[in-house]
């Protein structure tokens, strides 16, 4: 039974506690995450790693008026325990529950809605830009890691935070640069003592005083700073920082309460831009997540004494396993080929390549644009370029795309995993706009696997098309299906024909096909038979198969997990159209226009209509109308 945890309903409860108390409270908190954690599966290690840092902030400000922003946002469980969501938290991520990351609907605490990485220090910077306007006095802070702050977005708001002088906090919660315990120790404790009210004037005073000295005044001022500045390079990472234009706290031990408290509470006091350097350590107080925090970093359903992860039925390989296990075999014969990822060597299926091959391994850090160019860079020299990113994040270097790549005609692959519905991370994760916005890009082609052992073969035809290429893929099992030992290069713009019936014509690309099959076969025990093609290319389209079978049945179906605003059956309306076929019906199944929230990939597709069933539904229905609309033309005539 916990003795503060069941007590705290929000941020202001936390103000009633001592801060011997506080750490109390962290160690329930922390047995409460990863006993809840490991029913549901999420982000645990993060979480574990900054449970007295959330803490400290909720203690020293005062949410909702005072702003925090959690940059990307898994790390925000204690977060979302403390403010008001304890209840509920054992629902975060599952189908109609909470949400795994800040959302501005769910609670006046969530002050930012994120996903996406490097985006709190703008965001955070914009609140702070807003409360000087409104001459409000709140407090905005911006909880950053060190990964993230990678992202070229965080160093332009570092850029514009030190140009506009205005009060803004930005929290660096680093865990992973090796700083040493010693020197951590020396500079924390310099960095609390000079953040102070006492030192803060004194330094003012000295800086008057030096001043009115005539003659050598500004000069005596001039090498005061540079000695500071040496001393503070010397002793701490944060010469950078003060360049930009911050006041720099740090390193700080981000699991000593006492030194956070000290040292928040005075940075409320300072005029101007402020970062404090937080070291933390990822999975901290569960062993196994200290020693794998990547396993840890997004996980499953585990077994708390072991830490082992839960086993999940079926045993066939991901298709991010196969893309890994195709990429090393490829690159054994051919050593032009290189790869690319923005900082997620595991969670692309990299990690073997990077072992293997580590001098064309290339691991640019969350910084998808530079990733795209670097990757064209690469091309233009002779090399075989594979970027492999989230469907998701690849959003954020359309760009880079069209002008670095596609306008130069250069020969980079674009791997796009999770594309399509991904599941319990929700709308910032789904991967449902990248057959939008790259289907438009001349130049581009774009191909989808129906299973896994298309996608090994859709992985060596990218890299020996010689074009540009957007090869997109689902998350999660493939089939089981039989592995071919030999891997094939396909025919550009060439789809597959599965079945063939004279009523009504199904297309479906990549995870959509095997319900598509399955709905065919539904179809069939009610009198309905249809032809079903694997459409495999969006760009080029299999145009010959296509209209053939369109004609041939008169009614024509296309089935996607992308949004239907642009999206795979976009590009077969706009077929019929320019091959002037416009007696022939159409109906599109997809993405619908609005956001779609987290829940399991199968529970999801159910609701939208994308499994065998709902295909079936939908292809009877549309059918069903055409028969009706036969039987009027037949009574008019």
């Amino acid at each position: 039974m916990s003795q503060f945890l069941h007590t705290i309903n929000s941020p202001g409860d936390l103000k009633k506690l001592s801060e011997g108390d506080l750490l109390l409270l962290a160690a329930e908190i922390r047995e409460f995450l990863i006993e809840t954690v490991a029913k549901t599966g999420g982000h645990l290690a993060s979480n574990l790693g900054c449970v007295e840092l959330t803490l400290a902030l909720h203690y020293c400000f005062n949410s909702p008026f005072d702003k925090i922003i959690w940059d990307v946002g898994h790390q925000a469980y204690t977060h979302k325990i403390l403010t008001g969501r304890r209840d509920a938290f054992p629902t975060q991520r599952q189908y109609h529950g909470l949400s795994g990351f800040p959302k501005r609907s769910e609670s006046p605490h969530d002050a930012f809605g994120t996903g996406h990485a490097s985006t709190s220090i703008s965001a955070g910077l914009g609140m702070a830009a807003a409360a000087h306007l409104k001459a409000n006095e709140s407090k905005v802070i911006a909880v950053i890691g060190d990964g993230a702050l990678t992202g070229g977005i965080a160093f332009e708001a570092l850029n514009q935070a030190g140009h506009l002088r205005k009060n803004f906090i930005v929290v660096l919660n680093d865990n992973d640069m090796s700083i040493s315990q010693n020197v951590g120790a020396f500079s924390a404790f310099i960095s609390r003592k000079l953040t102070g009210s006492y030192f803060r004037e004194l330094k003012k005073e000295m800086q008057k005083l030096l001043k009115s000295i005539p003659a050598i005044g500004n000069n005596i001022l001039h090498f005061a700073r540079r000695a500071e500045n040496s001393l503070k390079g010397f002793l701490t990472p944060g010469i950078l920082f003060e360049a930009l234009g911050f006041e720099y706290i740090g390193p700080i031990q981000g699991h000593d309460l006492n030194q956070l408290v000290e040292v928040f509470l005075n940075s409320r006091k300072i005029e101007g831009p402020v970062l404090i350097h937080v070291i933390t350590k990822k999975g901290n107080g569960y062993p196994p997540a200290e020693t794998n925090p990547a396993a840890f970093h997004g996980i499953g359903p585990f077994d708390v004494k072991t830490g082992k992860v839960l086993p999940v039925k079926g045993g066939a390989k991901s298709y991010t396993a196969v893309f890994g296990e195709t990429m090393l075999k490829l690159a054994e014969t051919d050593p032009k080929i290189v790869a690319i990822t923005a900082a997620m060597p595991d969670g692309t299926g990299l990690a073997p390549f990077a072992r293997a091959f580590p001098d064309r391994f290339f691991d640019v850090g969350i910084a998808e644009q530079h990733a795209l160019t670097f990757a064209a860079g690469l091309a233009v020299s002779g090399f075989r370029p594979v970027a492999a990113i989230y469907s998701t994040f690849a959003q954020r270097a359309y760009d880079q795309v069209f002008h670095d790549i596609c306008l130069q005609k250069l020969p980079v692959t674009l791997a796009l995993d999770r594309a399509g519905l991904v599941g319990d991370d929700g709308p910032t994760h789904h991967g449902v706009f990248d057959l939008s916005f790259l289907r438009h890009l001349p130049d581009m082609t774009i191909m989808a696997p129906k299973d896994e052992n298309e996608l090994q073969h859709m992985v060596k035809t990218a890299l020996y098309s010689n074009r540009p290429i957007a090869l997109r893929y689902p998350r999660g099992r493939g089939y089981g299906v039989t592995m071919d030992p030999s891997l094939l290069t396909l025919e550009i713009g060439k789809g597959e024909l599965l079945e063939e019936g004279e009523d009504l014509t199904i297309v479906a690309i990549g995870a959509t096909v095997y319900p598509a099959l399955e709905g065919a076969k539904l179809l069939r025990s009610k009198g309905i038979r249809a032809t079903v093609i694997n459409a495999r290319f969006v760009k080029p389209l299999d145009r010959d198969m296509i209209i053939c079978a369109a004609l041939r049945t008169g009614n024509l179906l296309t089935v996607e997990e992308n949004v239907l605003q642009g999206g795979f059956g976009s590009a077969l309306l706009e077929l019929l159209e320019m091959e002037g076929l416009t007696g022939i019906r159409v109906k599109r199944l997809g993405i619908p226009d609005h956001y779609i929230e987290h829940g399991s990939q199968g529970q999801l597709r159910k609701d939208l209509g994308l499994d065998g069933a709902g295909i079936a539904a939908a292809a009877e229905a549309f059918f069903s109308g055409e028969r009706k609309v036969a039987s009027i033309a037949a009574l008019i005539k």
